[in-house]
């Protein structure tokens, strides 16, 4: 059975790179779509901030001259310099069942990092830490969420046969919302509270996000939050930019907690949204004709029982203090006036013990696991 390997050089290849995620999984019950038109920005030099520090090539696989996989090759040439390496990466990779695809799709991405003088190759990773990242290795059973990738159980074991090895997991929790807030957490909020002369700040309305830089101010604290997290690199101001154009506009204020200290600085920030797992399956990963009223809906009027947890972020010298408490001491209350039963964690790393550590005072359980593969090239 001939397989083809094709650069992705023009705009109808690039539009079958972004879809086949979408056909190959339209069946599945599990997996969410990438909205078509923040995948396509994603893919964008013009568009997508991330090339100021990455390059980027894609590539089609087919077999018998039907479209059979896809892969991007990466290199972030910012997380190369912070973490001393010279990794290419490699993201957005789907393929059939058949070793051969999966093979030749990987030996493209080697070949271009060779020539681009990389030592190793790792993934799946995006161009940075708030792209999708890992591949699932546990929870094929389980909904996918907005911010991770949905893959088939094969996946793995091709990484396995092609002679990767686990760089690092993540695990992924659904985490049951309690009636009220447990009495712990109410007393370290108050303890916290009063020995840090701390204060929880809500806005009121959307306006305030603006005001004296707060919105780029939650980001820059994300940036110093996760500065030692695997493979992190610092975002810049182009998309800082990007992400408060992006999501400000659409967060439900009640859903964002944010910690300051006596003269107003940020110390934590908790920032989460319904779950738009459902809406992005109805909308089929596009806006038109009709998807813009399933995602509108399901943020407005008719969300699902679940949300999802998209940042949780302590200033480093206030870590392990405490202060998470006062991020749920705020909002386990507002969901349980939204009507939420339970909560995503989304992907979190398995050492890092201080986030682990945060969920051992509620109801949990750790249901989905991915994995970044390594090899040397």
């Amino acid at each position: 059975m001939a397989i083809e390997i094709r650069k992705v050089q023009t705009r109808k290849e690039l539009h079958r790179f972004i879809r086949f995620n979408y056909e190959f999984y339209k069946d599945n019950p599990y997996s969410v779509p990438d909205l078509y038109e923040d995948a396509k920005a994603t893919f964008s030099k013009k568009k997508n901030p991330a090339f100021e520090f990455c390059e980027a090539e894609y590539w089609l696989a087919y077999k018998d001259g039907e479209l059979a996989g896809r892969v991007a090759g990466i290199i972030n040439h910012r997380a190369n310099e912070t973490w001393g390496k010279l990794a290419v990466r490699f993201g957005w990779i789907d393929y059939v069942d058949d070793l051969e695809v999966s093979r030749q799709l990987i030996d493209a991405v080697k070949a271009w990092g060779r020539e681009k003088g990389m030592t190793t190759i790792e993934g799946p990773l995006g161009f940075t830490d708030m792209d999708a990242e890992g591949m699932l290795i546990e929870g094929f059973d389980e909904l996918s969420t907005i911010a991770t990738i949905y893959n088939h159980a094969y996946y793995p074991k091709h990484m396995e046969l092609l002679g990767f090895e686990k760089a690092i997991d993540w695990v992924e929790r659904k985490i049951y919302i309690p009636k009220e807030v447990p009495e712990k957490h109410k007393r370290i909020a108050r303890i916290v509270k009063e020995k840090f002369n701390l204060h929880v700040r809500k806005l009121t309305k959307r306006s305030e996000a603006y005001e004296n830089n707060l919105a780029h101010r939650i980001f820059a604290l994300v940036n110093e939050a996760y500065a030692p997290l695997f493979g992190y690199s610092k975002m810049t101001d182009r998309q800082i930019d990007g992400y408060v154009k992006s999501y400000i506009p659409i967060l439900d204020l009640r859903m964002v907690s944010i910690v300051e200290d006596a003269d107003d600085n940020i110390v934590a920030v908790g920032i989460s949204m319904p779950s738009m797992s459902h809406a992005l399956q109805k909308a089929k990963g596009k806006l038109f004709p009709m998807g813009w009223w399933h995602l509108l809906k399901a943020l407005k009027w008719k969300h699902d029982k679940m949300l999802d947890l998209l940042i949780i972020a302590v200033k480093p010298e206030y870590q392990g203090k405490g202060v998470n408490a006062l991020l749920f001491d705020d909002l386990i209350p507002v969901y349980n006036e939204m009507g939420f039963e339970y909560a995503e964690s989304n992907p979190e790393l398995e050492m890092n013990e201080k986030v682990q550590g945060q969920w051992q005072y509620f109801e949990n359980i750790q249901h989905k696991r991915r994995r970044c593969y390594t090899a040397k090239l």
